[in-house]
């Protein structure tokens, strides 16, 4: 393990404490903070894995859940694993499934031992335990992996969310022996605990046992406020080792990614970029603006002036809401490109920060413009 992965700290802000890392991997270096487009399916959705580089990705994501179910994880062996299979070869994460699980509460039954859940697709039974999570991910090949965890909405009582933090706690231990071996893949525990901050204490300091060069933070932006999300952060900033990356999962909106690294935060990862852009909306140096809408009919300039992408260096939004308009596969491309783009670029542009030691000047700078309510100008 030493020799395939490290993570050394670069440089830390004074103003703030945010830092600039690099976690070494078998298939890369990947600086950190870092944006992960997310590839549930081995496929960031519409774009080539050439483009998904060109746009400055580092790392992509895959889902253990999805490729369990097609085309299954023991084709992706057969195919040399996901790098060869998806054709990107440099670092892969993987997600357990825990929170996909989660999310379909009508579809499955968790137990101790592991969770009974239906297919989304056909309605099929299965089983996932945590060895069965490792086993799958361990044929995916990706690089940094997921322990099996119990996620619970943002609303959950304290007493079901105490049972579920310790359940993946219990669950990390039993990954964490059937990983025995496989030192070329990274297992990243989960922290769990949901809005408690004495279970959040307590899960962190159990996966702490079993992190090897990096963890977790799991069940947050769930449904509640991000003030909750930022204070369990904070909560949980004095107990992060200094030489391992932290993970906040599923978490990717520009504000969550501005004020996570402030809070030490050093991985990200969204589905919201590819999302919004198929709905005809896009980020914008100052705020969400929805492309479909009207008022972009005439507009004969960028999504975002200030944005470096090839859509926004090409096209104007008057094109752009055009193909949105015609229902043309193209519209939905451009707009993928430009808002993964966008936060790959934030946080080149919070790393720059962090080097001149002005972070917390910086997030003065993006909460004066940027406006999560925006719409449409």
């Amino acid at each position: 393990m030493a020799d395939a992965f490290r993570y050394e700290v670069v440089k830390v802000c004074k103003q703030t404490g945010a830092r600039i890392g690099k976690l070494y991997t078998p298939h890369g270096v990947i600086e950190t903070p870092v944006f992960m487009p997310v590839g549930t399916n081995a496929t960031v959705k519409s774009l080539t894995p050439a483009a998904v580089e060109s746009l400055g990705a580092q790392i992509v994501l895959a889902n253990t859940y999805h490729l369990y179910l097609r085309p299954g994880h023991e084709l992706v062996r057969k195919a040399g694993g996901l790098h060869e299979f998806m054709n990107w070869h440099k670092p892969i994460l993987t997600d357990s499934g825990g929170f996909q699980v989660f999310s379909q509460a009508s579809m499955r039954k968790i137990s101790d031992d592991g969770v009974k859940f239906s297919s989304y697709i056909d309605g099929s039974k299965h089983y996932m335990t945590p060895e069965f999570a490792m086993d799958i991910q361990h044929d995916l090949g990706a690089d940094i992996i997921m322990a099996f965890d119990e996620c619970t909405h943002g609303k959950t009582d304290r007493r079901a969310s105490e049972r579920a933090m310790y359940r993946t706690l219990r669950w990390l231990e039993r990954c964490a022996a059937r990983h025995e071996g496989h030192d070329d893949q990274l297992l990243f525990p989960i922290v769990q605990g949901n809005m408690y901050e004495d279970l959040r204490k307590e899960s962190i300091k159990g996966a702490l046992r079993f992190a090897k060069c990096g963890f977790s933070i799991g069940g947050l932006s769930v449904g509640e406020p991000k003030e909750v999300m930022y204070r369990m952060l904070d909560v949980l900033r004095p107990y992060y080792p200094d030489d391992m990356p932290r993970y906040l999962m599923g978490v990717g909106s520009p504000d969550c990614v501005v004020e996570g690294i402030l809070r030490g935060i050093d991985m990200f990862d969204c589905v919201l970029p590819t999302r919004m852009a198929r709905n005809g909306a896009a980020f914008t140096t100052h705020g969400n603006l929805t492309v479909r809408n009207a008022s972009c009919r005439e507009q004969f300039f960028p999504v975002d002036e200030e944005c470096d992408c090839y859509c926004c260096r090409n096209f104007t939004r008057a094109y752009i809401r055009h193909l949105i308009a015609s229902d043309e596969i193209l519209g939905g491309e451009l707009l993928s490109m430009h808002n993964i783009r966008f936060l790959i670029r934030l946080t080149e542009q919070a790393k720059q920060a962090i080097r001149e030691d002005r972070y917390g000047d910086f997030c003065e700078e993006f909460r004066a413009k940027y406006d999560w309510t925006v719409k449409g100008r």
